[in-house]
């Protein structure tokens, strides 16, 4: 029997500008590396010059970000903006590398993953995704979302919010990047560890305590109040105003502390030094954990969201398919009415031919639609006569009622034509 093999966890690591994502990436590559477990690595930043890692996948080797810049006229985060909307086109191309590489296929299909994976395939049980360090440009534009929807509908997924531990240590900063995370977490509706980096330079333990207890975070703000650590700045009336300021912060970081309890609780939290390798075997404990929360909570939502925008696809091509049939329909009906409606058929080839022949029965004084052929009368004036032979005899008479002269008839003729030209 063959033995069963869970797929490939995908860790998109995510982070402010500076709190040190590139390092971090670096050392977890080195760890897989080191217990015989290469990963499979994602770079997704195209402005990075160099990164200290080997990437399968980088966005560098697809999208120019200077000629992106220059092409379209944009700034630094408007280029890596672009470069990524670029590199989303590929999602295809790239999820398809990934199967073929893992040996996995997406949720939407029958088979998740082969009975026997090669000895290559299974050597990969973990995707390493690096970012840009502009946050908001991965996780708040389009082509972030489809990376990140792309990838999670084929593998459990797991976002890895690297923090700057020292530049944390202010509780305001704090409240900053824990609503941040909040934010980042609903968005992508993803599993999240929290990442508190460069342990080496100050210790996460007072964050931890800070999640944990509440009653903690409330005496750190009060020691940074009274203190005048926290919004105070030099000079009497200056530092009156910053003493208003810092009330009103306290009373605003008090309050969101209490609404973040119940954020808390569905964080894992580990301290790391990507210097010197610390915490690291902690950080891929966490990730173990939230694949099997993502096997369990995440994905039945995710195959219920793909069953439904499958369902919502489907409607639409039937409601399409349903329109076009009946403007068909209606086109043929429609033909067949206005020819029985105004009883013309297609002896007259031009507009002009037809005008030409109700300018000459206006001039022998009948009725321009009683003029044609006795198929296309209405079924009021086939009373009179049903066959040719009446319509003969019709025509006769009118023409004996009104007999025009040689020179009535050239008269005729020379306006029509004049009228023609």
């Amino acid at each position: 029997m063959a033995e069963s093999r869970k797929p490939p966890v995908a860790i998109v690591c995510v982070g402010m500008a500076g709190s040190g994502k590139t390092t971090f990436m670096q050392r977890i590559n080195s760890y897989l590396y080191s217990t015989k477990e290469a990963p499979y690595v994602i770079n997704l930043d195209p402005a990075v010059r160099t990164v200290p890692f080997d990437s399968n996948i980088d966005i560098r080797d697809s999208v120019n970000y200077k000629e992106v810049m220059k092409q379209y006229n944009l700034g630094p985060n408007g280029g890596i903006l672009t470069s990524l909307n670029l590199f989303a086109t590929k999602i295809d191309q790239i999820l398809e590398l990934l199967e073929k590489r893992t040996g996995v296929t997406g949720y939407g299909s029958k088979q998740e993953a082969p009975a026997e994976p090669t000895p290559e395939q299974r050597r990969i049980q973990h995707i390493l995704v690096d970012t840009p360090g502009q946050i908001e440009v991965f996780v708040w534009s389009a082509s972030g979302d489809i990376l990140l929807s792309s990838l999670a509908s084929t593998f459990p997924t797991v976002i890895a919010y690297i923090i700057d531990t020292p530049r944390t240590a202010s509780t305001s900063t704090f409240m900053s990047n824990m609503l941040y995370a909040c934010s980042i977490l609903y968005k992508t509706r993803l599993p999240m560890i929290l990442v508190f980096n460069k342990t080496d330079v100050r210790d996460a333990e007072f964050a931890k305590e800070w999640m944990t207890d509440f009653e903690a975070f409330q005496a750190a703000l009060k020691e940074e109040q009274e203190q005048g650590t926290f919004g105070s700045t030099e000079g009497s009336e200056a530092g009156g105003y910053a003493q208003g300021s810092s009330g009103y912060m306290g009373s605003l970081l008090n309050s969101m502390s209490l609404v973040f309890e119940e954020f808390y609780r569905h964080l894992s939290v580990v301290g790391v030094s990507s210097m010197t390798g610390q915490g690291v075997e902690d950080f891929f404990e966490a990730v173990a954990q939230k694949a099997e929360e993502f096997e369990r909570d995440y994905k039945p939502e995710l195959q219920n969201q793909h069953a439904l925008r499958e369902k919502a696809k489907q409607d639409r091509r039937d409601r399409e398919l349903g329109r076009m049939m009946s403007d068909m329909n209606m086109e043929g009906s429609g033909t067949t009415s206005k020819k029985s409606r105004t009883g013309r058929k297609e002896d007259a080839e031009t507009i002009s031919d037809l005008e030409d022949e109700e300018e000459n029965a206006e001039q022998m004084g009948e009725p321009a639609e009683r003029i044609g052929d006795p198929d296309d009368y209405d079924s009021e004036d086939m009373d009179e006569g049903n066959d040719d032979e009446g319509l003969s005899t019709r025509y006769k008479r009118a023409l004996e009622d009104h007999n025009p002269t040689q020179e009535d008839l050239s008269f005729a003729r020379y306006v029509q034509r004049a009228s023609m030209g």
